[in-house]
């Protein structure tokens, strides 16, 4: 039997979860990162894409657009910029959350702001993917 470990999900309209949790997939910039009990800590940058939680006998999926992930010894903390569980998200969503990411490259003024641009967009266009399938 796996430990468990204290997660907490953070958006800014709600708390969407709270509680003891076996293990939590993390889709991050520099890679996915599954978090277990006793992890090293580590802070990470969120990019686009679908948090699983695992606990005991089930597996929940929740989109995140995008924030910051703190492991400590004392648990899981996601901040996310918008998140929203997979059951719940629609079509509609997705294809407004990627007109905002076309508008930021079209907005972007130099190299650097496009190529993050362009690289939050193909995510986003990924997570779609991922989701339609």
């Amino acid at each position: 039997m796996a430990e468990n470990f204290h997660f907490e999900l953070v958006a800014p309209e709600r708390l969407l979860f709270s509680g003891e949790v076996e293990a939590v997939i993390v889709p991050s910039v520099n890679g996915d990162i599954t978090v277990l009990a006793k992890h090293a800590p580590l802070m990470a940058v969120l990019k686009p894409g679908v948090i699983t939680v695992e606990t005991p006998g089930k597996a929940q999926a929740i989109f995140v657009r995008g924030g910051f992930a703190d492991v400590r010894p004392e648990g899981l903390t996601i901040l996310a910029e918008q998140a929203v569980p997979v059951e719940e998200l629609t079509d509609e969503l997705i294809d407004v959350v990627i007109k905002e990411a076309e508008k930021a490259v079209d907005a972007a003024t130099d190299d650097d702001q496009r190529r993050i641009a362009l690289e939050r967009l193909g995510q986003l266009q990924e997570v779609r993917g991922l989701l339609n399938s």
